[in-house]
């Protein structure tokens, strides 16, 4: 059996560093760790690979050989390794000891309505591996409605077209105010409170055009259809903070199994505490993030989107 994280999200959004650093994390655990690299467009890896896509299949080849575009040659990779199942069967046999990381490719369509990926992992479920899907999403997104809707969106179409135990990060959430300042505090995008509340903002940054007037109803469609499967909710991370790192982790090894039926640092029972530790308040998970790393505010500027008091 193979404890484990199925690494994924959009391209830019840390999933190759986010691989690195939990690799120094988990090894200070004393996890015995390793990276399989699903993701045969990325040319230079900062971790050692146990496992490469790439001794297995050429993205460059399959693009020359099938006269494929970056986007069609990446497809064809991952339907290859479907294909050779065993390959990657084998490659997780000799890790049979090791927590292991999966860097996957950030083609959102791999995940959203592509089969590919989710057979690979439903495989390597079927072979009584633990595995759980870690969603990365750039948190300055948060800054922009139109962006945070669009996430919201794709986020809820992982969960369902995967199918595993999913833990969604707001990654680089020291970048959080990157772009501009939030509109609600930082537990409105974790939690997702009442998302319908974006709907008026970008009515108020498109105004009467005629793009906002054909999009009004496909984002209120949207919001509703977030807001009925009730799923979504995310962490933040920032990957240079151990603490921030350890309150994903925890959360990861509560959906994989890993806090219920393993052991760090020699101990002798199966139960994971280095992690794990007590459950947290909201303003430790959530307000001590907002106060690190968003700009100072009372609040009465929290209360209505854009600052405006009620």
């Amino acid at each position: 059996m193979v404890f484990g994280q199925v690494v994924i999200g959009p391209p830019g959004s840390g999933k190759t560093t986010y691989c690195e650093g939990m690799v120094q994390y988990l090894s200070a655990l004393g996890r015995q760790v390793a990276v399989v690299n699903l993701d045969p467009a990325n040319e230079t890896l900062p971790y050692e690979a146990a496992a490469d896509i790439r001794s297995l299949i050429s993205l460059k080849g399959a693009s020359e050989q099938c006269g494929l575009g970056p986007n069609g040659a990446l497809i064809y990779c991952l339907e290859y390794l479907e294909a050779n199942f065993d390959w990657l069967e084998e490659q997780f046999r000799a890790l049979s000891e090791h927590y292991v990381l999966i860097d996957m490719p950030g083609q959102v369509e791999l995940y959203t309505c592509h089969k590919s990926v989710r057979t690979v992992v439903q495989r390597l479920i079927k072979l009584n591996h633990r595995l759980t899907a870690v969603h990365l999403v750039d948190a300055h997104h948060c800054a922009d409605p139109a962006k945070f809707i669009s996430v919201l969106l794709v986020t809820l179409s992982t969960m369902v077209q995967l199918e595993l135990p999913q833990v969604n990060v707001l990654s680089k959430v020291d970048l959080v105010e990157a772009y501009g300042n939030l509109d609600f505090s930082l537990d409105f995008y974790t939690d997702v409170l009442d998302p319908s509340r974006l709907l008026p903002l970008l009515q108020q940054s498109h105004g009467n055009s005629s793009f906002a007037e054909r999009h009004a109803s496909l984002n209120a469609r949207i919001v509703e259809l977030v807001e009925d499967f009730s799923l979504v909710n995310f962490a933040t991370l920032n990957i240079s903070d151990k603490d921030s790192v350890s309150r994903v982790l925890q959360s990861i090894d509560k959906a994989n199994g890993y806090v219920f039926g393993a052991s760090d640092l020699g101990a002798d029972v199966g139960i994971f505490t280095c992690a794990a530790g007590v459950p947290e308040w909201d303003d430790e998970r959530v307000g001590s993030v907002q106060e690190r790393y968003m700009r100072d505010t009372d609040l009465s500027e929290l209360l209505e989107p854009g600052g405006a008091k009620p």
